[in-house]
């Protein structure tokens, strides 16, 4: 097939609309904007709630269908998501609706090609030149698809990569249930113990903030030290890191205050978003926008972890700030903490930390099947991988 632009292969390319839509506490419709389409999925918690009436008005110039999908294309440009079957799901701010064309380009296959490495970069390239990094509806109009295979090869190629997707959502819904299961044992231990030894976190806890090397200093940079920036957290599906975006050398490291933490480190956003968490997987270091907490004692870890997440409102207002609210290392130090007995924190530990390893194990395997899947693709569309018809097994 010839090369088309994505307004060639989509059969209507529809903007949002230009302002918030009001919340209905009670509504059972949803406007998603960009927030809630962090790693090409809906997350309900961050979309808005909206009336029937304001979906109405939200989808007026075009109403969604089961094989739509939304693109963001503003703050950040490239997450994609599909129309669920509920269709209860309206464009919201900085999106745009695509409704792809069945006779050149599959839904699915959109979805895949869209969202992958090569062409996210190619979105995001595309962006560049402005203030904020954005693309107009006639940017996305018009641009250009690769050379796309048949539309029959299509679908056998979404349907491949549709296996790996089914176990990554099958992954994260185990992952909800253990984080929901150990927030609410937690709970439960505290509510029953409410009483301990008064302590701070500074005390009790080894407490570190994060630096920047010079970023002028190129020896300073692409190494194989993990640095971490509060990017890397927030955009986890799960509060688990297993890799940064950016690394430093070891001359990189030794330039300023930043320190390697252990595996096991609770790493904390403490600027502008307050409260976003992680526990590293492998040796990390950070950028100023975090506290990190190193427990003292491994049966600490996940009582500390648990205990700062159930305080994140107590640590916003604890923040200070004109530009952004930010909590210092010094403040966080200084608050108070109640710690149960030794062996109310061993008898917790011996309930979370399997929950927790569990849960890390699930998100590691989902992140080896998402690059998998992201490899597969330019293969498969190079054909130098083929998919047999009528079967998902890949000749």
């Amino acid at each position: 097939m010839s090369q088309l632009t994505l307004g060639d292969a989509c059969s209507a390319i529809v903007d949002c609309e230009h302002k918030t839509a009001p919340i209905d506490p009670s509504g059972d419709h949803f406007a998603v904007g960009t927030p809630a389409m962090r790693g090409n999925r809906i997350n309900y918690d961050e979309a808005r709630r909206i009336s029937p009436e304001t979906f109405q008005a939200w989808t007026r110039r075009l109403t969604p269908e089961v094989g739509d999908l939304l693109f963001a294309r503003e703050a950040p440009v490239g997450p994609i998501v599909r129309i669920p079957e509920s269709l209860r799901v309206a464009p919201g701010q900085r999106t745009v609706l695509l409704r792809p064309n069945p006779s050149y380009l599959d839904s699915t296959f959109a979805y895949y090609l869209l969202s992958s490495p090569e062409q996210q970069a190619r979105l995001s390239q595309k962006a560049e030149g402005s203030t904020v990094a954005h693309l107009n509806v006639a940017d996305v109009r018009s641009f250009a698809l690769p050379t796309l295979p048949p539309v029959d090869e299509q679908q056998r190629i979404a349907g491949t990569l549709s296996v790996l997707d089914d176990k990554i959502e099958s992954n994260g819904r185990a992952i909800t249930l253990l984080d929901g299961l150990s927030r609410s044992l937690f709970a439960k231990r505290r509510a029953s113990s409410p009483t301990g030894r008064d302590t701070t976190f500074g005390e009790f806890a080894d407490v570190y903030g994060g630096a920047t090397p010079k970023t002028v200093v190129a020896e300073y940079w692409d190494g194989s030290l993990a640095w971490t920036t509060p990017t890397d957290v927030t955009g986890l599906a799960s509060p688990y890191l297993f890799s940064t975006s950016r690394k430093i050398t070891e001359a990189g490291l030794a330039s300023c205050t930043v320190l390697m933490h252990p595996p096991g480190s609770i790493f904390m956003t403490s600027r502008a978003t307050i409260g976003a968490f992680a526990v590293n997987q492998i040796p990390a270091s950070t950028n100023q926008g975090f506290i990190v907490v190193r427990p003292r004692r491994d049966a600490d870890r996940w009582f500390l972890f648990e205990e700062m997440r159930s305080r994140v409102s107590e640590f916003l207002e604890n923040a200070n700030g004109s530009t952004f609210l930010e909590i210092s290392r010094g403040r966080f130090k200084e608050l108070p903490l109640v710690v149960p007995s030794e062996s109310e924190i061993s008898a917790l530990d011996t309930e979370l930390a399997p929950l927790h390893a569990k849960a890390a194990q699930l998100a590691e395997e989902s992140r080896k099947l998402a690059r998998l899947r992201d490899a597969l693709l330019p293969e498969l569309l190079s054909g130098r991988i083929r998919v047999s018809s009528g079967a998902e097994a890949i000749a």
